[in-house]
């Protein structure tokens, strides 16, 4: 089981050895702690919770205090249903777990874009620039037959764009950085500068 947190930070591009260019984002990756192993007996399913990042510990709730302990005041925390065996309350999970070539599963949330129309958010082609269309270039049009009474399920219109969570399986492994705490994958991450990047196997 291989499974991290990181920040995204931004966009490079790595030469390979035939001299093409592969596009990639970079990740700063901290080490996070495990502040509860779950398990099937007391809690119904497996799973392991960790906590990231640094928070003031006055800015912590008692609850949160009294759950994470001794453990360190994080940012957030995060939960992760995979395999637990070995792993106890405390330990440290690190990019050291992860080798160039690695295959993982990435998820964010991508960029909130607002109301945003047809055009944009379905790629409509929008009404033509001549014979008298006056303000309807960007209309989407006919919404459904006549006599339904109704418009169907599914329709795509006009409405909120982003702010999804996005999960891209097989994104290979560029580089592992572990003196400055970044890992290089290969391609495009969802979400802005800043976003909380989930990387497991």
């Amino acid at each position: 089981m291989k499974f991290i947190l990181g920040k995204k930070q931004h966009m490079t591009q790595i030469f390979a050895e035939d001299g093409s260019a592969i596009p990639a984002t970079v990740l700063s990756a901290d080490p996070v702690v495990v502040t509860q192993v779950k398990g099937k007996e007391k809690d119904g399913y497996v799973a392991l919770q960790v906590g990231y990042g640094k928070k003031a510990e006055k800015n912590l709730t008692k609850a949160e205090k009294g759950h994470v302990k001794d453990l360190g005041s994080f940012a957030g925390l995060k939960e992760y249903r995979g395999e637990t065996e070995g792993i106890e309350k405390g330990a440290k999970l690190d990019l050291s777990q992860f080798v160039e070539g690695d295959k993982v599963t990435v998820v964010a949330v991508s960029k909130g874009k607002g109301f945003q129309g047809v055009v944009k958010r379905h790629g409509f082609a929008g009404g033509r620039r001549s014979h008298g269309q006056k303000h309807s270039e960007r209309e989407p049009g006919s919404i459904g037959i006549g006599g339904v009474q109704r418009v169907f399920k599914g329709t795509r219109m006009a409405g909120r764009m982003g702010s999804d969570k996005i999960t891209l399986k097989k994104v290979e492994v560029l580089k592992v950085l572990p003196e400055s705490g970044e890992i290089i994958l290969k391609g495009a991450i969802p979400g802005r500068r800043g976003t909380v990047v989930e990387v497991r196997s």
